[in-house]
C-alpha cells in the first residue's frame, strides 16, 4: 500500500512543476519547500525550486538550492549547467565556468552546457575558448542558431571577418528571421568593404524590424561610399528619427558622409533638434 506522505509529496512536486510553467515562481517555491520539509533529500525538488528562484532574478538563492541538489545527486548536469548561469549573471564567470566543466564531466555532449561555457569565456575575453566552445555545441546541436551567432560575436573580436559572415550565414540558416544576424552581417560586409551586400543584408533585418536605427544608420554609411547620396540622405534621416542621441553626434565625424557635407539638407539634419 502508498504512503501518503509519499503521493501527497509527488502531488505538490507536480503542482510546483505546473506553476513553473505558469511562471508563478514564487507560488512554485513554495510548493517545493513543502515538498523539501516532508524529503529532504529531493534532488529533483531542489534543483526545480533553484530554477524558480532564477527566473526571479534570485541568483544566490538559486544556487544554494542548485547546491543541494548536487549534494544528494552530484552527477546532475542539468543541475551544474543552470547553477553556471546563476553565476554569470552574477558577473562570476570563472565560477561559472568551473560549473559547466561539471556538467560536462558528466555529459559531455551536452549541448547547452557548452554554449553557456562559450558566453562565460566571452564575457572573460577569451575569445579562442569561446569559439571551440560553441564548435562543440554546434556539434551536438549543429542547427543551434544562437551557438552560430555567438561565434560570429567571438571571431569580430579577433577580426576574422570572413568567418564572422560565415558563421551569420549558418545562423541565419537555421532561423532566416533572425534580425540581429542579418544587421550584424551586414556590419561585418561593410568592414569588408562589400557594401552591395552590405545593403542587402540591412535590408533584409529592416524587413523583419523597420525600426532599427542601427541598420539604417550603416545602410545609409554604404549608400554615401558608393556615391548614392539621395538613399544615403534618406537612411540617415529616418535613423536620427528613432535615435538622434546615438546617432547624431557621431554622424558629424563620420568619414563616411563627407560626400554629402556640402549638402545643405544633411547640415540641417545634423544639427536640428530631433
Amino acid at each position: 500500500m502508498a504512503d501518503f506522505r509519499d503521493i501527497e509529496t509527488v502531488l505538490l512536486f507536480q503542482k510546483g512543476l505546473y506553476l513553473n510553467k505558469q511562471q508563478d515562481f514564487t507560488s512554485a517555491i513554495a510548493s517545493y519547500d513543502v515538498v523539501l520539509s516532508i524529503q529532504p533529500d529531493y534532488p529533483d525538488a531542489w534543483y526545480n525550486r533553484g530554477n524558480a528562484l532564477y527566473r526571479l532574478g534570485c541568483y544566490e538563492e538559486a544556487i544554494a538550492s542548485y547546491d543541494q541538489a548536487l549534494e544528494y545527486e552530484p552527477g546532475f548536469s542539468e543541475a551544474w549547467n543552470n547553477r553556471g548561469s546563476a553565476l554569470d549573471d552574477l558577473h562570476r564567470y570563472e565560477e561559472a565556468i568551473a560549473s559547466y566543466d561539471q556538467a560536462l564531466k558528466y555529459k559531455p555532449d551536452y549541448c547547452w552546457a557548452w554554449y553557456n561555457r562559450g558566453i562565460a569565456l566571452r564575457n572573460l575575453e577569451r575569445y579562442e575558448d569561446a569559439i571551440y566552445s560553441y564548435d562543440r555545441a554546434i556539434e551536438f546541436k549543429p542547427d543551434y542558431c544562437w551557438a552560430w551567432y555567438n561565434r560570429a560575436l567571438a571571431l569580430k573580436q579577433l577580426g576574422k571577418l570572413t568567418n564572422v559572415v560565415a558563421s551569420y550565414d549558418k545562423a541565419l540558416e537555421f532561423k532566416p528571421d533572425f534580425e540581429e544576424a542579418w544587421t550584424n552581417r551586414g556590419n561585418a560586409l561593410y568592414h569588408l568593404g562589400q557594401l552591395e551586400t552590405a545593403i542587402a543584408s540591412y535590408d533584409k533585418a529592416l524587413e523583419l524590424r523597420p525600426d532599427n536605427p542601427n541598420a539604417l544608420y550603416n545602410k545609409a554609411c554604404c549608400y554615401a561610399l558608393t556615391g548614392n547620396y539621395e538613399l544615403a540622405f534618406e537612411s540617415l534621416q529616418r535613423a536620427l528619427e528613432l535615435n538622434p542621441q546615438e546617432y547624431q553626434e557621431i554622424a558629424k565625424t563620420n568619414s563616411d558622409f563627407d560626400g554629402l557635407r556640402s549638402d545643405k539638407r544633411f547640415t540641417s539634419l545634423l544639427n536640428r533638434q530631433l
